[in-house]
């Protein structure tokens, strides 16, 4: 199954989102969620960037919370609503939120 997760807040673990499997996965981070993307505690990354999955982040979230889209980390990909639209009706058979 081709899976994409919602995300949408941000917390340091998320017990729902580890115990999930999926062929393909997709994580999309939006509202605090895109903090994930961008912000480094003690110059590490957030754990659930280890995830093996896809990511994505809202642009318009990052720009509204003071981020730039240009200093997220490599493997977030910065994503629009055009784009996110796509994403939904083209990459994957289900979609949740967490």
């Amino acid at each position: 199954m081709k899976l994409g997760v919602f995300v949408s807040q941000y917390t340091q673990t998320n017990t729902t989102l580890e115990r999930i499997k999926a062929d393909k996965l997709g994580i999309i981070l939006v509202q605090n969620a895109v903090y994930h993307a961008g912000i480094k505690e003690n110059g590490k990354a957030s754990p659930i960037l280890d995830k093996d999955a896809e990511f994505f982040a809202l642009t318009e979230d990052l720009q509204s919370r003071g981020l730039s889209p240009d200093n997220v980390d490599g493997k977030v990909k910065v994503v629009d609503y055009n784009d996110l639209v796509d994403l939904i009706m083209n990459d994957y058979e289900k979609t949740i939120w967490i």
